[in-house]
């Protein structure tokens, strides 16, 4: 049962513990990254019979599989994937940086070019859920950024196969080319390269505790998203809300994993008494009930407030990745949201909204780190560089104050690099 904490009868420690035990991964992870860098294709074969149980005959997703997928997935769902995906374009393309110049001195011209990274990886994880959402989010904003290579990887089943949903929201998506790889083993495919599978740029996307390693280990040498922890949803609620709603939604994250975390805080005692019921009631009836149990009893909780006010205090504190304010007037509180993930407006916006259908980003940041990072988004796959002009009269003004300025910091070769062309300014 999820337990019931009042503010003023615990310390600050156990209203903000967070359960996120580390896995002890690293070395294995090394391990393969290093083998993949060494046998490239072999070892992705080699990995794949040893961890999916799949003898791939080909690393590539074939035009063929693509079409037998296609053919496979119901008119209906492909409706709704083409629905989802034409609001997170609509959502995304707001997000779209543009270059700048800035001209308005004489003699002086400076800017911002705004790129497209040039090839970028697309992790989606397989196993025990098929997430064709995570396709649609983490694709379509790199697209609409113009990164022309797209490269898209996902574990295998035991008959070598992606899900053919997984296979359709990549063609809706516009994903450019799709390998049967997963694990930390696909990390290290889309870092290095490998006879097959091209280096890229930069990788997303969520996985389990060895693909979050291996872009950990990675880093640097490509650029990532993030490293993104266990599911969080926290939600602030009065108690007008249904209590049978606020339950469903907490359930809506414990499925994901045992080491989700569900928080509800509210100023109201006997609401929190309410969902606690609804919670015991509802459980049993998920497919996925014994992960959600285990997530509810070890990570979830229930904070009772004295105020909404408050409430609101402890999600800034928290910095949830998904939170909802289930409250009348949902938009007082929106300017004192200084940290989370994404946020949810009033009781009719659950966050299975945002995870599917609504169009913002449903990658973000976890842990806490929506203090300091940003959902994914189109500015994910750019880079940025800049120019500077000057004529020689523009420059010959400035050159004193730049000599002067390195003389400060003891470099005196940047100071002689000035005023050459002073001494001499042919």
């Amino acid at each position: 049962m999820i337990q019931i904490l009042k503010c003023s009868e615990v310390s600050r420690a156990d209203i903000f513990a967070r359960n996120m035990p580390a896995a002890d991964v690293a070395d294995v992870v090394s391990e393969i990254i290093e083998t993949v860098r060494e046998k490239g294709d072999a070892a992705l074969y080699e990995y794949s019979r040893k961890f999916d149980h799949a003898d791939l005959q080909s690393l590539q997703v074939s035009e063929e599989e693509m079409q037998e997928a296609l053919a496979a997935v119901s008119p209906e769902l492909l409706a709704i994937l083409q629905q989802a995906a034409a609001n997170i374009r609509k959502f995304h393309e707001k997000q779209v940086r543009n270059s700048f110049i800035i001209n308005d001195t004489e003699g002086i011209v400076m800017g911002q070019k705004v790129i497209p990274i040039e090839t970028a990886g697309l992790y989606v994880p397989g196993g025990t859920a098929s997430y064709p959402s995570t396709v649609l989010m983490d694709a379509i904003p790199a697209k609409i950024a113009g990164c022309p290579n797209l490269i898209m990887v996902s574990p295998p089943d035991e008959n070598g196969k992606i899900s053919p949903v997984i296979l359709a929201a990549a063609a809706v998506a516009g994903v450019d080319r799709i390998f049967k790889v997963g694990g930390a083993q696909a990390i290290a495919a889309l870092a290095y390269g490998t006879e097959t599978i091209p280096k890229t740029d930069k990788i997303v996307g969520p996985g389990n505790a060895f693909v979050a390693e291996a872009k950990k280990q990675v880093y640097g040498q490509v650029s990532i998203d993030m490293i993104a922890g266990p599911s969080e949803i926290l939600i602030v609620a009065d108690g007008k809300t249904n209590p049978e709603h606020a339950a469903a939604d907490l359930l809506s994250q414990a499925e994901h994993d045992k080491m989700a975390s569900a928080v509800l805080v509210t100023d109201s005692f006997a609401f929190a008494c309410a969902v606690q019921e609804a919670l015991e009631r509802q459980i049993p009836l998920l497919p996925r009930a014994e992960i959600a149990r285990v997530s509810i009893e070890t990570n979830g909780k229930i904070i009772v407030t004295d105020t909404i006010e408050e409430a609101i205090d402890i999600a800034n504190e928290i910095a949830p990745e998904h939170l909802e304010l289930c409250l009348d007037n949902p938009f007082d509180y929106l300017d004192r949201i200084h940290h989370a993930g994404s946020i949810f407006m009033g009781r009719n916006c659950p966050e299975a909204l945002g995870d599917y259908l609504a169009g913002a980003n449903h990658t973000l940041p976890t842990g806490g780190t929506a203090r300091f990072s940003s959902p994914l988004s189109v500015d994910d796959f750019v880079k940025k560089t800049q120019y500077t002009y000057y004529t020689k009269d523009a420059f010959l003004k400035v050159a004193p104050a730049i000599a002067a300025f390195a003389d400060v910091e003891g470099l005196h070769g940047h100071a002689k690099s000035a005023l050459s062309r002073l001494e001499d300014p042919s």
